[in-house]
């Protein structure tokens, strides 16, 4: 994967103003796979003390939005057609990292999987699978 497209997933990511509102940050980028690693805040929490959905959501979203833009023609941009979201676990955790990987890349539409981890502190071994996500992308012109 080029420089300039790590860069170009840089720079939209820090311009998207929900990414900033919650605290994520891009954490690792690759062809067909990107990582969105968000720090737990009370702020973004439901009423019983968990992680709410809606930031779960977001951020795998995300996760697979971008590793779709990996993959996707040269011009284009990616939007999200349809996902569909298993929230496993409740969102517990000092740390959660949204992971999201192309399964399919075609000229207009891209399948990709996510998956949410929570975890308990530093140990990256020791992590609880809170989410799974399909979702479908659709390439746009830039």
């Amino acid at each position: 994967m080029s420089q300039d497209l790590q860069d170009r997933i840089q720079r939209s990511f820090d311009a998207q103003g929900l990414m900033a509102t919650l605290g994520a940050r891009l954490q690792h980028v690759q062809a067909g796979e990107v990582h969105i690693a968000l720090p737990f805040s009370r702020h973004l929490s439901q009423q019983m003390g968990f992680l709410h959905a809606g930031a779960v959501t977001s951020i795998v979203d995300s996760a697979c939005g971008y590793a779709a833009l990996t993959q996707a023609p040269a011009g284009m941009e990616v939007v999200t057609a349809e996902f569909k979201i298993n929230l496993m676990r409740p969102g517990i955790g000092q740390r959660f990292l949204a992971i999201g990987q192309v399964q399919n890349a075609g000229r207009l539409l891209t399948v990709c999987t996510g998956e949410v981890r929570a975890y308990a502190g530093e140990a990256e071994e020791a992590f609880k699978v809170i989410a799974l996500m399909q979702a479908t992308i659709v390439n746009v012109p830039a």
